[in-house]
């Protein structure tokens, strides 16, 4: 049992698990103020920080051929940078 709580596994859940809370709190306007933009943008940065955790260490991408952990962790990074740019463009 002590094995599973000290396990790579278990300590990426609890940082993603704390990485939801900071989330949850740059949305309440932590550290921003009434800039709700900058708020947004970086609740988009950590969910992108997150997904590319669950891809390398849950969906085990780590051990995967190189030119695929490219593609997924590019695919990933495009996504973020469109999606904040989309955000930005919009409001």
């Amino acid at each position: 049992m002590l094995d599973v709580i000290k396990g790579k596994i278990t300590l990426i859940w609890l940082l993603l698990i704390m990485a939801t809370g900071l989330s949850w709190q740059f949305g309440h306007g932590f550290g921003f103020g009434e800039d709700f933009r900058r708020g947004t943008v970086a609740v988009l940065t950590v969910t992108m920080i997150k997904v590319r955790f669950v891809y390398l260490d849950f969906m085990e991408l780590n051990n995967a051929p190189k030119g695929l952990r490219l593609a997924v962790e590019a695919w990933a990074l495009a996504i973020g940078i469109i999606l904040i740019a989309l955000y930005l463009s919009a409001s």
